[in-house]
């Protein structure tokens, strides 16, 4: 490994994915050093890298790297899709499509701006808000109660499980175990019931598509069922919730980009695009070696770690040009979803969620801004606002 490079320390406080010393790391070299191996800095090789399927999905022994090798985390862990990998990782993926397919999920479309309404309409006329408590975090956990066929009473409470399930990705993972697992175990309990309640029927909704799905005659197990919910549950909450506050946050410091949306809605879809692309809340993509791969100069020695950076990725000049923010523009595909064959399956839930809730926002939150006071979680790993206070021009629908 060639010792000019620069080197990023993922581990110091403080330290982000878009500060000033990654993106001249970028300019540099296509790779930077660690304190877990590699870092992919620039477009085309992390767009290369992710393809390749001799990469597995980089986290897939994160809580065994922590010591975490037996118990309920554990096994739910290795059997998650993002852990699968090889020939059973593309059969799931095939018996699930029908679930996550566009004439499944776009019936949802009135539903994701009914709510978003919905949820404006408890704030608007106060001129402010704390917007993840108020609406990121409602709106997210309702849209996966719906998704699901649950009451949508009971978002409160999945959104508390899935908090608590979120500290699996901290450092503090083995002292928050007992945590986590209530969490885990909370969400295990309502995935289980859901699919009790479908088998046997003719249900065509999420899950009952997911409990009928059929290829070549092989059905998806009890088990991969229970694993495939359960991840729903958690994924598609946690990162709906962080890329809804930062949407805002990059909409804060671009108002004339707000003020377009809310002029023109159909920009909704590059909305969602473009602030995924500068500002995602997963700020890095891990993938594992599964045997040596040689690329470029660089030998990626099977067990090697390698995170493809989506911000620095996602404004690389090389392919961007100019890489302002601007939501009238089409631009290459963002890493904001993972890519290859672990991208993201539930991505156009997400999409479409979030197009909706951004279009009625900007519609309808004019000359909004950030206010003092929020908070954010470290700009590494899973990022976005744990506090998002937000001021805007008091309106009534």
């Amino acid at each position: 490994m060639n010792s000019k490079l620069a080197f990023l320390d993922f581990n110091q406080a403080g330290f982000s994915i878009r500060s000033e010393e990654v993106m001249k790391a970028r300019d540099e070299h296509w790779y930077a050093k660690t304190p877990y191996s590699i870092a992919v800095l620039r477009y085309e090789d992390a767009n290369t890298l992710l393809k390749d399927k001799r990469l597995y999905q980089g986290t897939r022994r994160w809580p065994e790297h922590y010591g975490i090798k037996e118990g309920l985390l554990a096994t739910w862990w290795q059997t998650m899709l993002l852990s699968v990998e090889g020939e059973d990782h593309l059969r799931l993926r095939k018996l699930s499509s029908a679930a996550f397919s566009p004439r499944t999920i776009e019936p949802m479309t009135p539903f994701f701006a009914k709510l978003a309404n919905e949820l404006i309409d408890n704030f608007c006329e106060k001129g402010s808000c704390e917007f993840m408590s108020d609406f990121a975090e409602p709106f997210s956990a309702r849209v996966i109660t719906e998704l699901l066929g649950l009451p949508k009473e009971q978002w409160r409470e999945l959104a508390d499980f899935a908090t608590e399930l979120g500290y699996v990705f901290s450092v503090t993972i083995k002292e928050d175990l007992p945590v986590i697992e209530h969490g885990l175990q909370g969400i295990l309990d309502i995935s289980q019931k859901l699919i009790n309640s479908r088998l046997g029927t003719d249900s065509d909704d999420f899950v009952g598509t997911l409990v009928k799905a059929n290829l070549d005659g092989q059905k998806i197990t009890n088990d991969e069922l229970l694993s495939l919910v359960s991840m729903i549950v958690f994924a598609g909450f946690d990162t709906t919730r962080n890329q809804l506050g930062l949407g805002m946050q990059t909409f804060s410091a671009h108002p004339d980009q707000w003020r377009k949306l809310a002029d023109n809605q159909e920009l909704g879809r590059l909305a969602v695009e473009e602030v995924m692309r500068v500002n995602p809340t997963i700020t890095w993509v891990s993938r594992e070696a599964s045997v040596d791969i040689e690329y470029k100069e660089l030998t990626i020695t099977q067990g090697t770690t390698v995170h493809l950076l989506t911000i620095p990725a996602g404004s690389d000049p090389a392919k961007f040009g100019d890489s302002g923010f601007d939501i009238e523009k089409e631009r290459a595909p963002h890493f904001g979803f993972g890519g290859g064959m672990h991208h993201c399956i539930g991505h156009y839930v997400a999409r479409l969620d979030m197009k909706e809730a951004f279009k009625a926002l900007a519609a309808r939150l004019p000359d909004m801004k950030i206010a003092d006071g929020a908070t954010y979680l470290p700009d590494s790993g899973n990022t976005g606002p744990t506090s998002l206070p937000i001021t805007f021009t008091a309106t009534k629908r």
